[in-house]
């Protein structure tokens, strides 16, 4: 029984200095997806790949319209045509199809890749506005309060309006 109170007493001494730890942290929160879409940076990085996928739309619809147009040139004067020519037209037809479908996943990729290379130094840019902010003020944990972030409850701290500061906006 002595060692029992002796095993409890050490572990309790033991816990109570993580207990004292952790009150004395100091936490702060801040929606990141709402800075991010908020910032001038993001949004002409995001008219630049609108830009570009409006070039690649057109692009593909036209060459569809072509491929439409042709196909029914081709269904039309099927009949006046040798069985052989009909064939070569098929065999045109269906590279063309290819060919298209292999552009929209290029043109996808190619959004992908751009996307990727403009956005990544933004949220770069935020995140190291976000631990300057919240090192300055003494923070030591800045949660992310989107939705679907891991904030149950938000009444500490809001960065918001200094890291938008820090950011020129």
């Amino acid at each position: 029984m002595k060692n029992l109170k002796t095993l409890l007493l050490a572990t309790l001494m033991t816990a109570l200095p993580m207990t004292v730890t952790y009150a004395q942290s100091k936490i702060a929160h801040i929606d990141t997806q709402k800075l991010i879409s908020e910032m001038p940076e993001v949004i002409a990085a995001q008219k630049q790949i609108k830009a570009v996928e409006e070039t690649y739309t057109k692009e593909i619809e036209n060459t569809y319209k072509e491929f439409q147009t042709k196909a029914q040139s081709y269904s039309a004067d099927a009949a006046n045509q040798t069985d052989v020519t009909n064939q070569a037209r098929q065999t045109e037809l269906e590279s063309m199809q290819q060919n298209i479908q292999k552009y929209r996943e290029t043109a996808a990729q190619d959004l992908q890749k751009k996307q990727g290379e403009m956005m990544r130094p933004l949220y770069e840019k935020a995140r190291a506005a976000i631990e300057k902010i919240a090192s300055a003020q003494g923070f030591d944990y800045v949660l992310d309060a989107s939705a679907g972030g891991s904030v149950i409850m938000a009444k500490g701290k809001d960065l918001m309006a200094d890291v938008k500061s820090e950011l020129g906006f």
